[in-house]
């Protein structure tokens, strides 16, 4: 597969290199970037010295569809909604990191992003990505709406309970702490290191842009209404995401049950681990696209309370569109992403 990399020097898309360099069947036939046009991607990123040399390019659509059969849009937000109409063209396959497709609605959007994406026509052609759930969809579509990474580890933990009806879809609450790398690497005040540092600070309280992404997931794929409270918190460290996510258990609902609805939901799913009465941590899926699942019933409170954990720039960005990439193309879902952990 010929792959072209749009904003390919944030995060995401440096880890999309790392992943694809790697993959049997890419090639990366060119990366782009409007701000750092004409310097090397060694250049930026010198610990890519001697491994991947190729010059930054200037944004070229007329480039991308001739040459490429799938391209990834890693951009800040509200960029990629003006691109893709201009990608959606032939046989190329558009798989968007920013999240300009997530939302229903360019109202919808708009609301929670404070900018404008592409035209509803554009929206109703995207899938979904959450690679666990929606398969069979993605497997069939040109136009995938990568999803963010606290919704991932939030979907993913909660999905099996709302689906199998053992919660009540309203009384979710969901406190999510993700590291540094989830801003991206655009400069400003609150990721300076002297503010980051020795502190944990929740922010966004109560108007974060990936609260409807998750409600709107959660509802389309149990058929069931769900609202939540979800607040995130920026902790000091480089990758990671840990969500702790409460929810009343409805009448009569075991603890056998719980577990059996985990077990059915991912059973042969290679990149979710569960892991029930265990507290996963950050550090057990650093640098790989899994997605570990514990979860406690309390029987005094009635609530559940599931701990899900993934590195934020991998299952939550990069690794869950490599992913999707090969469900797109027809390969196995873990090519090219196979890999163990990183530790300690």
């Amino acid at each position: 597969m010929n792959i072209s990399i749009i904003g390919a020097t944030g995060y995401s898309g440096i880890e999309l290199i790392r992943l694809l360099l790697t993959h049997p069947e890419a090639n990366i036939v060119a990366v782009y970037s409007n701000s750092q046009t004409g310097k090397a991607m060694q250049e930026v990123y010198p610990h890519l010295t001697h491994i991947f040399t190729d010059d930054l390019a200037e944004i070229d659509c007329g480039r991308i569809r001739n040459e490429a059969d799938v391209v990834f849009i890693a951009t800040p937000s509200g960029v990629s909604g003006k691109l893709v109409p201009q990608l959606m063209d032939g046989k190329l396959k558009v798989i968007d990191v920013s999240g300009d497709f997530r939302l229903a609605t360019p109202e919808l959007y708009t609301r929670w992003y404070g900018k404008e994406t592409a035209a509803q026509e554009y929206i109703d052609q995207a899938v979904y990505g959450l690679s666990e759930w929606n398969a069979d969809a993605i497997r069939e579509t040109k136009l995938l709406a990568n999803p963010g990474c606290y919704p991932t580890a939030t979907l993913l933990s909660l999905l099996p309970l709302l689906k199998a009806d053992l919660i009540d879809g309203k009384s979710i609450i969901v406190d999510a702490k993700s590291g540094v790398t989830g801003a991206g690497r655009g400069l400003s005040l609150g990721t300076h290191f002297c503010e980051v540092n020795e502190s944990i600070s929740a922010y966004k309280v109560g108007k974060h842009q990936h609260t409807p992404e998750i409600e709107q997931t959660l509802t389309q794929l149990t058929g069931k209404e769900a609202v939540i409270s979800f607040t995130p918190h920026l902790v000091p460290m480089n990758r990671g995401i840990l969500t702790t996510a409460y929810a009343s258990l409805k009448e009569g609902v075991t603890a056998e049950q719980v577990a059996e609805a985990y077990a059915d939901a991912y059973e042969g799913k290679p990149f979710v681990r569960l892991r029930p009465g265990a507290y996963p941590k950050t550090k057990e899926v650093y640098g790989s696209n899994y997605c570990d699942i514990a979860w406690h019933v309390d029987e005094r409170t009635g609530r559940v309370i599931v701990l899900g954990v993934i590195d934020n720039v991998v299952k939550g960005a990069a690794g869950q569109a490599v992913q999707n990439m090969n469900l797109m193309f027809g390969l196995p879902e873990t090519t090219g992403l196979a890999f163990t952990p990183v530790y300690p």
